[in-house]
């Protein structure tokens, strides 16, 4: 039934950030399902009682019926009534949950639900539930948003050839898949030698349902991002912040004018050693920009300093079948020395879809206890 409620629950993502995507599955314990709904949109009503107003349509009694819910249900009057209570007002008899409320200001549910006599049940039974939650847990525990990385290889892992050739390596069906991606997210970062290379646009194109517009990012400690370049020409249109190292000479004043003046927003970022400090910049993308998840399209040096720093939580690595075989070719990542098998990074492969020939591998880092006295699943 979990497994039910977070793929309700799937439908709202990039609806309803910052706001936890929740599903709610309300039922009876032999498995038939009275009412199933979700959170549809930031503002609107909660998944639990989007479930309850299902039941209502179809006749369906909920007394003495079980709900199933992949988060806590909140405690809290914000811009909706708490859903614990009226949970409690359809007599719903048992909720089993798979997310503790990591929020101060939401949690408390599952108290209330007990002092009205309502058993409530956290499980880890549903790994589904459990990779759904982790975005919103990881912003409210960290004050960081959800990372993605996103890059399409030939089969021995190398994102262009020796000259920069990158046109292109995955097909269609797999470039399609990536403007869906782009349009649920907040930002879309890269670097700027890949604006520098590419001339970029990272904008979502050909989606039939646009969710967000995503803002761009660019990684640019010394204002090197061309003037001329597709993402400053339309940053009058679309959200364009560069990041840059804290601004000390005439010339570096002159080139943030030059950038500003067309529509650039410039976020001055303090250095940890010679680079930018990356998770003070996703730090203030999340408190001063309201980013929930941010998309990573850059080339190997952006991409080993966000792993190397252990700030990349998701990965979609699109696999083509192609075989360049060639040590000058660019790999995906480039981060350091490693020496052994015990310096990889060990994780977790969570999907597996074709796309035509192409291969989409989507990883993430191994699940961390997710309540108190619940295991993680395997």
């Amino acid at each position: 039934m979990l497994d039910r409620a977070a793929r309700a629950a799937w439908r709202g993502l990039g609806d309803v950030e910052p706001n936890p995507t929740v599903g709610c599955v309300i039922g009876t314990d032999e498995g038939a399902a009275l009412g199933i709904g979700h959170h549809r949109g930031f503002g609107g009503a909660h998944a639990e009682v989007e479930a309850l107003n299902r039941c209502r349509a179809m006749g369906a009694n909920t007394a003495g019926a079980t709900a199933w819910v992949t988060l806590e249900p909140c405690a809290h009057q914000g811009k909706t009534p708490p859903c614990a209570v009226a949970l409690i007002d359809a007599k719903i008899a048992t909720v089993v949950i798979a997310q503790e409320e990591p929020a101060a200001v939401a949690r408390g549910g599952a108290e209330t639900l007990q002092r009205a006599g309502v058993e409530v049940r956290f499980t880890d039974a549903s790994v589904a539930a459990a990779l759904l939650n982790q975005p919103y847990v990881k912003r409210i525990t960290t004050g960081l948003p959800w990372v993605t990385a996103k890059w399409a290889q030939t089969i021995d892992a190398r994102i262009a050839t020796s000259t920069g050739e990158s046109q292109w390596i995955s097909n269609e069906r797999s470039r399609a898949e990536v403007h869906r991606l782009r349009a649920r997210v907040d930002f879309i970062m890269t670097g700027v030698g890949t604006v520098r290379t590419d001339d970029p646009s990272l904008t979502a194109r050909g989606v039939a349902r646009r969710r967000r517009t995503p803002g761009r990012v660019i990684i640019d400690p010394r204002l090197r991002t061309p003037p001329g370049s597709k993402l400053v020409a339309t940053a009058g249109e679309v959200p364009t912040l560069i990041a840059c190292e804290p601004i000390r000479s005439a010339t570096a004043a002159e080139r943030a004018k030059t950038l500003e003046d067309a529509g650039v927003t410039l976020i001055q970022t303090p250095l940890s050693g010679a680079r930018l400090d990356l998770r003070h910049l996703l730090r203030t993308l999340a408190a001063e920009h309201n980013a929930a998840n941010v998309m990573v399209e850059s080339g190997p040096g952006l991409m080993g300093s966000l792993c190397r720093e252990g700030l990349i939580d998701e990965y979609w690595v699109f696999s083509a079948p192609m075989l360049l075989g060639d040590p000058e070719a660019i790999p995906a990542v480039r981060s350091g020395p490693a020496p052994r098998l015990a310096d990889a990074q060990r994780l977790a492969l969570v999907r597996l879809r074709r796309f035509g020939d192409d291969a989409l591998l989507i990883y993430r880092r191994p699940l961390g206890s997710r309540s108190p006295g619940v295991s993680s699943p395997s």
